[in-house]
Parts: structure tokens; sequence; C-alpha cells
């Protein structure tokens, strides 16, 4: 069995700390941006996204400094396109998880083999992510289309 490359495991924790630091705040924001008859819900599941988001960053700060590292500082990225109907903000929401759940596969890999808790922390929250992703991607249907959304 191979060691656990620690550097380039706390390098990617460090990126999904980021990418969750965004979600915090993209969330937050897209729940501030939010009006229409259905605001109340959806303000609702996404302050929800924020809280979990912030939840996942805490917790990949602490794999950082279990492994001996310094966690970020850094935000990772984001983009503002002002268009903040809901069908615009879902699909950017989607784009967000969908870069996020790469780290998290990145990070399952280095440590397939390496570290039973580093692989487990990656299929947990893989599975989150993914769930999450399905999720958004059921919103972003119309009402009574069965096939998944499309960018």
């Amino acid at each position: 069995m191979e060691s656990l490359n620690k550097e380039k495991a706390i390098a990617v924790l460090n990126r999904i700390m980021e990418y969750e630091l965004a979600g915090v705040v993209r969330y937050t924001h897209y729940s501030l941006m939010v009006y229409g008859y259905n605001r109340i819900p959806i303000v609702g599941w996404l302050r929800t996204q924020a809280d979990e988001s912030l939840t996942h960053a805490q917790r990949a700060g602490e794999l950082i400094t279990l492994l001996g590292g310094h966690p970020s500082l850094g935000i990772g990225p984001l983009l503002e396109t002002h268009q903040h109907e809901i069908g615009a903000i879902l699909r950017e929401s989607l784009k967000h998880e969908n870069e996020a759940l790469a780290q998290y596969y990145e990070l399952f890999k280095l440590a397939d083999g390496r570290s039973v808790l580093l692989e487990e922390y990656a299929r947990e929250l893989i599975v989150a992510e993914e769930t999450h992703a399905g999720e958004i991607n059921k919103m972003l249907r119309n009402p009574g289309e069965v096939a998944a959304f499309k960018a």
C-alpha cells in the first residue's frame, strides 16, 4: 500500500475549502436576489445550501489541520453574471456544484488505498454533492419533464 502524499491532500482540501466558502457567499447572495411569488421557499432552500457549504468548508479545514497543514484564507471563484432569474441562479449553482464535486473526486483518487479517513470523507461528500446537483437538476426541469436537464 502506498503512503498518502500529505502535501497534495492538503492542497486538494484547501481547494475544497475555498470552493465551499465560495458556495457560502454565492448562495447567500442568491438568497438576497430572489423575488416573486415563490420567494420564501426558494430563499429558505438557498440559505440552507449556504449553511451546508459552511459546514463542508469547516470539515475540510479540520482535515487540513489534522494532516499538519494550514487552512487557506482564499475563496473559490465567484462569478457575478447579474442574472438573477431563478433558472439562471440554478444553472450557475449546478455549474459551481459540479466544479466542487470534481475536487472531491480528486481527493478520493488521491486517498484511494492510502487513507481510509480521507476516502470515507470524500465518499460521503461526493454522495452529498451528487445528491445536491441532482436536486438542482430536477429544479431546472419543466413541470412534467422526466428527462434530466442538460445545459
